[in-house]
């Protein structure tokens, strides 16, 4: 993605936070040059096939309410997020759970606020995609342990 096309954290919105709890404008999908991904709200067009199909997202329990987060629901969390939430602990040092319960407590514009402070660069203010270790504009590197992101180091 050249400089003039890397999104920033002004990028990240509400309609941007799939049911799931995860932050679609984290995503390295909805941050890539080519066909982006609108998000797991958005129109399925562009979006990877296991996207499109994603029990959470197609969750009958979510069904006809276009802005319902799993965090509203009588089963939350169900053992389908459990499972998300472990891989992206594991992976990637976020977790949708605390997500969702953040959005709770706090409410999602507050919520989003937060993200946009939390997954920016300290070096350059890009965006920091949560799939990879680099901000996408700098290369700034991070180790994201659950928490704060943290810096390891800056690749040249």
């Amino acid at each position: 993605m050249a400089k003039s096309e890397t999104r920033t954290p002004d990028h990240l919105m509400a309609n941007l936070i799939a049911p799931c709890g995860m932050n679609c404008g984290l995503c390295s999908g909805y941050l890539r040059a080519k066909k982006p991904c609108p998000g797991c709200r958005g129109d399925d067009a562009n979006k990877p096939t296991y996207c499109v199909v994603c029990r959470i997202k197609n969750c009958e329990q979510l069904s006809g309410n276009e802005q319902s987060f799993c965090g509203d629901c009588e089963s939350f969390p169900c053992k389908r997020l459990k499972q998300l939430d472990k891989r992206y602990r594991t992976k990637y040092g976020m977790s949708m759970i605390e997500n969702l319960a953040r959005i709770r407590e706090i409410g999602l514009d507050e919520f989003v606020a937060e993200e946009k402070k939390r997954w920016t660069c300290p070096e350059c203010g890009g965006l920091i995609c949560v799939h990879k270790v680099t901000c996408l504009a700098c290369g700034y590197i991070w180790n994201k342990a659950p928490g704060e992101p943290k810096e390891v180091n800056h690749a040249s």
